[in-house]
């Protein structure tokens, strides 16, 4: 049965994996987000109860 002879598939599968690695993280790593993230306080606005009068 040819398909469980590891040989061909092994170094394609290595050689895939290696361009994953090595090509594609720097070009993730690279991307800038548009958004700069600014710290700012939060004010959250004063919420009351309500008051349920038909209960």
């Amino acid at each position: 049965m040819p398909q469980l002879n590891p040989a061909p598939w092994l170094t394609i599968m290595l050689s895939a994996w290696l361009i994953f690695l090595t090509v594609i993280p720097p070009k993730v790593l690279a991307h800038t987000s548009p958004n700069n993230v600014l710290t700012q306080e939060v004010n959250y606005p004063k919420t009351d109860f309500w008051t349920w009068t038909w209960y």
